[in-house]
C-alpha cells in the first residue's frame, strides 16, 4: 500500500499534483490511498482512493486523522500567502509556521520515516536582489510569510536529521497559468496573459514589456514536486532546500510566444501600464542560476514555447 498526503489540495498546484498522483503514482508505485487536506472541498471525490479531510492543518485532531494510516509521503503545499499573512500575523503564524512544525512532529510515530516535500517560496530572498541570484544567495525575507517559510525549511532539515522524515524543501516561484481572475493578487497578470490571449481578449498589464520575471508552468512545478519525493535520500545535502529552476523571461517574450501560437494580432490586445510597486515586486527579477538543483534532477520548462503549452494544458 502507498499512502500519500497532500495539504492545500484544493489549491491551484494542489489540484494538479493530485491528478498526477492518481494517474502516475509515486516513485513507480500506484498510490492506493490519497489523503487530501484543505479547509473545505467543493465536491466529493471521484476516485475511491481519495479521502478528504476538511479543516485547518493547525488543528492536531485534523492532522491525526490524516496520519491514522501509515504515511509514505507528505506534500505540504498549504499556506497563508504573503499579503494575507502580513495582514493577519496570528493566522500566518498558525498555518505557515506552527502547523508546519505540527505536521513534522506528528510523523514521529510512523513505522518508517516518510518522504516530506515542503513547498517553500522565492519570497525567502526578499526584495533587494543582487544582479544574479544563485544558490549561494543569502535569504533576507522582507515579509513574515517569507520568514516563516525559511524557518520551515530549517524545520524540515532538522526533522530529517532527527530521523522523523526524509525531507526536502523546494522554493517555488510564481506558477502559471492560474485559472480565474486572480482577484486580489498583484501577480495575477502573469497567468491572465495566457488565458486572455488564448481567448483573444484584451488585457492591461501593470508592468513594462521588458520587465523580467521567473516563470514555471504548473506541469513543470508538479514534475519537480514528484521528483523530490523520489530522489534517493543520500543525494540530499544537509540543507535539503533547493531552488526550483525557472525560465527568466521578459513579459514581451511570453506575449510573443502566445502570439506565435494563437496569431500575431494577440500582440495588439496587450496594453502596458506599469505600476511601480508591481513592476518592482514581479517584473524586476535578475537571472537565477540553479546548477545544484538541476544536478539533483529538478527542471524548468525548457523553452518559452513549452511553458505556454504546459501552462495552458495544466500538465
Amino acid at each position: 500500500m502507498t499512502h500519500a498526503v497532500v495539504t492545500g489540495a484544493q489549491g491551484f498546484v494542489g489540484q494538479a499534483l493530485v491528478k498526477r498522483l492518481l494517474a502516475d503514482g509515486l516513485n513507480g508505485a500506484r498510490v492506493t490511498k490519497l489523503t487530501l487536506m484543505d479547509l473545505r472541498f467543493d465536491a466529493p471525490p471521484e476516485d475511491d482512493r481519495i479521502a478528504q479531510i476538511g479543516g485547518s492543518i493547525a488543528d492536531p485532531a485534523t492532522r491525526a486523522r490524516a496520519y491514522a494510516t501509515p504515511v509514505d509521503a507528505v506534500f505540504h503545499l498549504a499556506s497563508v500567502p504573503g499579503g494575507a499573512a502580513e495582514k493577519n500575523y496570528a493566522l500566518g503564524r498558525a498555518i505557515n509556521l506552527d502547523a508546519t512544525l505540527g505536521l513534522l512532529e506528528d510523523l514521529r510515530g510512523q513505522p518508517r520515516a516518510p518522504r516530506f516535500v515542503f513547498a517553500s517560496t522565492v519570497a525567502v530572498y526578499g526584495e533587494q536582489l543582487p544582479e544574479v541570484v544563485d544558490e549561494t544567495t543569502l535569504p533576507a525575507p522582507a515579509l513574515t510569510y517569507g520568514a516563516h517559510k525559511l524557518i520551515g525549511e530549517a524545520l524540515v532539515a532538522d526533522a530529517s536529521r532527527l530521523g522523523w522524515i526524509e525531507g526536502c524543501s523546494l522554493r517555488l516561484p510564481g506558477v502559471v497559468a492560474r485559472p480565474g481572475d486572480g482577484a486580489g493578487m498583484m501577480s495575477a497578470f502573469m497567468s491572465q496573459l495566457f488565458w486572455k490571449l488564448a481567448a483573444g481578449e484584451p488585457l492591461t498589464v501593470p508592468v513594462s514589456p521588458d520587465g523580467r520575471a521567473w516563470w514555471i508552468s504548473v506541469g513543470a512545478c508538479v514534475d519537480n514536486l514528484l521528483h523530490a519525493a523520489s530522489v534517493a535520500p543520500e543525494c540530499f545535502d544537509a540543507r535539503r532546500s533547493y531552488q526550483m529552476p525557472v525560465l527568466h523571461l521578459s513579459v514581451s517574450e511570453v506575449v510573443d510566444a502566445l502570439a506565435a501560437r494563437f496569431g500575431a494580432d494577440r500582440k495588439t490586445l496587450v496594453t502596458y501600464a506599469p505600476e511601480p510597486l508591481i513592476q518592482k515586486l514581479f517584473a524586476s527579477y535578475p537571472p537565477l542560476l540553479t546548477p545544484r538543483a538541476e544536478a539533483l534532477g529538478l527542471v524548468h520548462d525548457g523553452s518559452v514555447e513549452r511553458l505556454v503549452t504546459r501552462a495552458l494544458s495544466g500538465n
